[in-house]
């Protein structure tokens, strides 16, 4: 049975790994977000909205969204090429279009709102948390917003749906399914599979995805409380919720 089944790392199948998230981390941008998730390390900063000179780009009835997600070349074991490429240029177009539903672009005609995502350590997972962190870092930039975009990924390893696959688990697992949500309304703003799930299988792990995105939307809402109060330092160790 999934609910019995334990993961190479210890982990039961609904589990995260160690997560902490904090804002206002960087002073040179309007908002900003740092995560980490396992080990992971990602770092987020928001520029706008700003003026956008060029009327090529520009949008008489709102925004331009502009996001831009990089890996370090130190961020994987074998050194990356510096420079994007066509897995950060795909990444950045997704996070974009997961983002986009939650803002109120139309406040902000000619405008342009720049999304800078630094992955600074990889260890599987990193377009949610490119989701998660992008969310923060618009919220802490007051950036009018529906609502916090929320992420996380599921996916079948050994036959069983698990939560926030790890880099091993993504590699050698049979399937692997990013979602990102608005909680008020359970919208859902991104989803993407890879592998192969049956119509039971996909529903367990939609239902598991849901569960995970709203207990992160939770931890998201405390982060934004703890910069203006409380003491916990961002640090949460989440184990089975």
């Amino acid at each position: 049975m999934t609910s019995q089944y334990i993961r190479k790392d210890g982990r039961s199948y609904n589990a995260f790994r160690n997560i902490k998230m904090e804002t206002g981390v960087l002073n040179n941008t309007d908002g900003s977000a740092y995560i980490e998730c396992g080990h992971n390390k990602i770092l987020v900063g928001v520029y706008g909205p700003r003026e956008l000179h060029s009327k090529k780009h520009s949008k008489p009835d709102g925004a331009v969204l502009r996001c831009r997600y990089n890996m370090a070349p130190f961020s994987v074991k074998e050194r990356k090429r510096p420079g994007p490429d066509r897995r950060s240029t795909e990444i950045s177009k997704l996070i974009s279009e997961a983002i986009t539903p939650s803002i109120f672009l139309e406040k902000y005609p000619r405008a342009s709102i720049d999304i800078s995502i630094e992955v600074l350590e990889a260890e599987g997972g990193t377009r949610c948390l490119g989701i998660i962190g992008a969310s923060l870092a618009l919220a802490d930039a007051e950036i009018p917003m529906k609502d916090l975009i929320s992420s996380c990924a599921v996916g079948k390893v050994d036959g069983h749906i698990v939560l926030d696959l790890s880099e091993d688990e993504d590699q050698n697992g049979e399937a692997d399914m990013p979602v990102a949500i608005m909680p008020r309304t359970g919208e859902i703003t991104f989803l993407q599979m890879d592998g192969h799930l049956t119509s039971d299988e996909f529903e367990e792990a939609l239902q598991l995805a849901y569960d995970g995105c709203y207990f992160i939307n939770k931890l998201q809402q405390q982060t934004l409380y703890n910069k203006y109060g409380g003491d916990t330092n961002g640090k949460y160790n989440l184990g089975d919720f």
